[in-house]
């Protein structure tokens, strides 16, 4: 497969460093106006092909990868169209909110369009993307867009109408994740453990309960009343989250960006 690639910032250079890595991709082409940026990459993953011109990039690809600000795109778009074989290449939008259809409105209506929304940790062949096909995109094509993402991570291939639920969750969710991370250091730090020790215990506890949920197939609740015994101190914490609207919390920052 040639995959180019146009946007290598946060998440464009995540989704390229997790395909770099596993060397399972036949040729990487990455297109950004930066060029400290891509001799970087150059020099850390030396067989990547770098340019600074989206137009070369996406002569010969077959599949082009899209990760540029959604505000961006449609100038992206303008400036590639007239260089493009829409009977050969896949387009896949990896910008927030610009779906399939939109990508058919600035090239035509028959082509194998794509709307995916990865995390950061494609890096690390961790990240939860969803996949979305566009109306004229084939079985063939959705497989290889399918292969390419489950290289950095778990995809879940969903409706179109579902990608923006599972940005919040997965994409967004991250730096809810995060937030609770630091809580539980912050508390560890309170209660007499240095910042480094409480980081760790706060990563193994996370590790561990991520773990235990996929090697067992247990619903969270399960695992909770594995720990949770009667007038014990497990029950006083989890009430406490619960005055404290902790479910009602996290169910309101999923929510808010689909407003």
């Amino acid at each position: 497969m040639k995959l180019t690639v146009i946007g290598a910032g946060n998440m464009g250079g995540a989704l390229i460093k997790g395909w770099a890595k596993s060397g399972k991709v036949e040729s990487i082409t990455i297109a950004d106006k930066n060029e400290q940026l891509l001799a970087q990459f150059k020099n850390d993953y030396p067989a990547l092909n770098i340019t600074t011109d989206n137009i070369e990039a996406v002569k010969g690809a077959d599949v082009i990868v899209l990760v540029v600000k959604p505000w961006l795109m449609k100038l992206v778009l303008a400036e590639v169209k007239p260089h493009l074989d829409l009977s050969k290449q896949i387009i896949v939008s990896d910008a927030a909110n610009f779906t399939t259809g939109m990508l058919a409105e600035e090239l035509g209506a028959q082509g194998q369009y794509f709307y995916v929304i990865p995390n950061i940790a494609a890096e690390f062949a961790a990240s939860m993307s969803f996949i979305a096909k566009g109306e004229a995109a084939t079985a063939e094509s959705l497989k290889t867009v399918e292969e390419l993402y489950a290289i950095d991570g778990d995809t879940l291939t969903v409706t179109e109408n579902l990608v923006g639920p599972g940005m919040m969750m997965a994409s967004c969710g991250i730096a809810y994740v995060m937030r609770y991370i630091r809580a539980q250091m912050e508390g560890g730090c309170e209660m007499g453990f240095y910042p480094q020790q409480a980081k760790q215990i706060a990563l193994q506890t996370m590790l561990g309960a991520v773990s235990l949920l996929k090697e067992t197939g247990w619903h969270p609740e399960e695992a909770i009343d594995k720990v949770t015994t009667p007038g014990g101190v497990t029950i006083k914490g989890l009430n406490e989250l619960d005055h404290a609207g902790f479910n009602s919390a996290v169910i309101r920052s999923l929510k808010a960006g689909l407003k």
